[in-house]
């Protein structure tokens, strides 16, 4: 079921974020599978949140001016303010 076993399918950018205040195993993973798609050729984009956790990050995408936010508006080519 791991995302990191169906690299081919993905067809469309990915954005990848962790927090630097999530375990050290949800940082590694993430990192992880950032480094696995650019090894697939695929375009890949790592986050890292400083003083965020794995639940408040999550929180930045409803914000265009959060991390995740801008990071989709930028994927979607619009300006955030």
């Amino acid at each position: 079921m791991s995302s990191q076993r169906h690299l081919d399918k993905l067809v469309a950018p990915v954005v990848v974020a962790y927090g630097t205040l999530e375990t050290p195993e949800f940082q590694r993973q993430s990192r992880e599978f950032a480094d696995a798609v650019k090894a697939a050729g695929k375009p890949v984009e790592l986050l890292v949140a400083d003083g965020y956790n794995h639940f408040e990050i999550i929180e930045t995408l409803a914000n265009p001016f959060g991390l995740l936010g801008r990071a989709v508006l930028q994927q979607m080519k619009l300006a955030t303010g």
